[in-house]
């Protein structure tokens, strides 16, 4: 029976790792505008922090972790070469101000925000109390992340305009959750369980909403405008060449 288990936990996370392979690559062509244009004109950076981040989590999780931990090792160790790659691409075209606010943040969360709690585990706990601890810090985490969806829930209430929130991403971010809730569950690995359900519902909230305003007369609000970003980040954008426009998403929480 747990050999049974542990073979269906494998499939829905090697379908979580393709699925995921996919969300982390979708900022693809944001930052091959970023290239062409050789500017960031308004795109931000948190979103690629705060994922570069997320796949630190969980990479450091399932070291400590080591039984079952492979697809996990396998998705986020990509995630942290592709987030680090488009935050040197945006390093390398940002303006002055963008380009040390990123150094701030980088150093502020991956470097001494991480160091601190990679030290503090390491020393302070040991065995299944340490797997606990950072466990609990990645699903903490996540939950935060994947409640960032309200915002543009609430704009799409607010303006009737499902332009920010495109139902094929939020489909699949759904059907991403649904992997790695199920790998997770079968597992009986809650750390991991738990967020995605959180996920799970804020995605079907999502595209229940599309469904109800997506033939609705779009109401036009002064406030600047913010888009989702595919992981469920909620930035400032501004399309490149057009600031009234939002522009496109990212992928990046680590991918669980």
């Amino acid at each position: 029976m747990a050999m049974h288990r542990e073979s269906w936990a494998f499939v829905f996370g090697l379908l979580g790792n393709i699925i995921s392979f996919g969300v982390f690559l979708a900022p693809l062509p944001t930052f091959y505008q970023i290239y062409r244009k050789k500017s960031t004109a308004g795109f931000q950076s948190l979103p690629y922090v705060v994922a570069l981040f997320s796949a630190m989590l969980w990479i450091y999780y399932a070291f400590v972790k080591r039984e079952a931990a492979l697809l996990l090792i396998t998705i986020n160790t990509f995630g942290i070469v592709v987030e680090s790659i488009y935050l040197a691409i945006f390093l390398c075209y940002a303006p002055r101000k963008p380009r040390l606010t990123t150094i701030k943040l980088l150093l502020l969360l991956n470097v001494f925000g991480f160091g601190a709690m990679l030290l503090s585990t390491l020393y302070l706990s040991k065995g299944a109390k340490r797997l606990a601890i950072i466990g609990w810090i990645c699903l903490v985490f996540n939950i935060s992340v994947f409640a960032a969806p309200l915002f543009i829930i609430r704009r799409v209430i607010k303006t009737r305009s499902v332009e920010y929130m495109p139902f094929t991403l939020s489909m699949f971010l759904t059907i991403n959750a649904v992997m790695w809730f199920f790998y997770g569950l079968l597992l009986r690995d809650y750390y991991v369980a738990l967020p995605n359900t959180l996920g799970f519902l804020f995605g079907i909230i999502q595209m229940v909403m599309y469904l109800i305003y997506r033939n609705a007369t779009p109401v036009a609000l002064e406030e600047p405008v913010k888009a989702q970003e595919l992981n469920g980040h909620i930035i400032d954008v501004v399309k490149m060449g057009d600031p009234n426009h939002a522009a496109t998403g990212h992928g990046g929480v680590g991918k669980v």
